[in-house]
């Protein structure tokens, strides 16, 4: 058994989905690992990680707009609020996604499916610099 490390920073122009699957799936090559697990942790408190559709653009911007409307911005009952209106909110929205992925490593490849993709989920509106640790453990 071997075991790598990496990460990748993801520049993102504010809130949406940023798709890095070609990155980590070129990765996960370059290690040469046939079976294993690849463990993917973002390193912020205020973005996510998903594995979601990549094929139909309307079900992230469908997701955005219900986050919207579950987490919203400017809410009277929110007490942290130093960082701006949309910090809050942010927080809300990584708990209820995900900050870590476990994705089997079969064949060489992630074992996606053919219609997943690996997302970065930027709740905050302004451009951040967002660092997504990679581990992978396997043969």
């Amino acid at each position: 058994m071997r075991q790598f490390t990496s990460s990748i920073e993801i520049r993102t122009s504010g809130k949406g989905f940023h798709d890095f699957t070609f990155q980590v799936t070129r990765w996960v090559s370059e290690c040469a690992v046939q079976t294993g697990l690849l463990t993917l942790f973002v390193q912020h408190t205020s973005a996510s990680l998903l594995i979601q559709e990549n094929a139909d653009p309307e079900v992230r911007v469908d997701l955005e707009r219900y986050f919207d409307r579950i987490a919203p911005e400017n809410d009277p009952l929110y007490s942290h609020t130093s960082e701006g209106p949309d910090d809050m909110p942010s927080h809300i929205r990584s708990a209820l996604t995900q900050t870590s992925l476990s994705i089997p490593v079969i064949d060489g490849r992630p074992a996606l499916g053919t219609w997943q993709g690996i997302y970065l989920f930027e709740h905050r509106r302004h451009p951040h610099r967002r660092t997504v640790a990679l581990h992978l453990f396997g043969a």
